[in-house]
């Protein structure tokens, strides 16, 4: 089992623990309760049982199946990249490519592929890199107390990042950036 498959197994359980029910109730709830958009069941589970966005989106992704890491199975990460980056998005892969250059000097960690981004993990994720639509690519960043700056866009609590930056050029790779991205890897441990 991966890294990150023992995180999501251990934040499912952990869900469990919190709700005080079982996946496969939990599942029945999602089941009956007649809706079918992952927002509104992730929004009934934060109402509900007092999930956070984190832990209700997970459980929602794990009811559907449908979290970008089983879109992305048994693919190689060439075919993912080359799927994230096709037709209007096609123009990012130079951005992707920069920063991994930068990121790759830091140290050794985990590239998990996804339906739509990169998750970049250590013990934990640290960044997520991808374009979020056919105009926009987001360096979404985990670390905690970066100093205020324009370009940070910090993400309400319980998000899957703490921050996002908006990137619309491989000239945005700048030293801050990749000093943002940095202290996410340090963090992460």
């Amino acid at each position: 089992m991966s890294t990150l498959d023992q995180a999501v197994q251990t934040q499912l359980t952990n869900i469990q623990k919190k709700t005080g029910k079982s996946l496969a109730e939990l599942t029945d709830i999602a089941q009956k309760s007649g809706l079918t958009k992952h927002g509104e069941l992730r929004d009934m589970f934060k109402e509900k049982y007092g999930l956070g966005h984190g832990d209700a989106n997970s459980l929602v992704h794990a009811i559907l199946a449908s979290d970008g890491t089983r879109a992305a199975e048994g693919k190689s990460k060439s075919t993912v990249l080359d799927e994230i980056y096709s037709g209007a998005k096609a123009g990012f892969r130079p951005i992707h490519e920069k920063l991994m250059t930068e990121i790759n000097k830091f140290g050794e960690f985990e590239i998990v592929p996804k339906k739509g981004y990169v998750s970049l993990r250590r013990k934990k994720q640290f960044a997520m890199i991808g374009p979020k639509t056919n105009t926009r690519f987001e360096v979404g960043i985990n670390a905690k107390d970066l100093k205020k700056n324009a370009r940070l866009l910090e993400q309400p609590k319980g998000g899957m990042c703490n921050y996002i930056v908006n990137v619309t050029d491989a000239k945005d790779v700048d030293a801050e950036l990749v000093a943002w991205i940095k202290s996410a890897f340090e963090g992460a441990g």
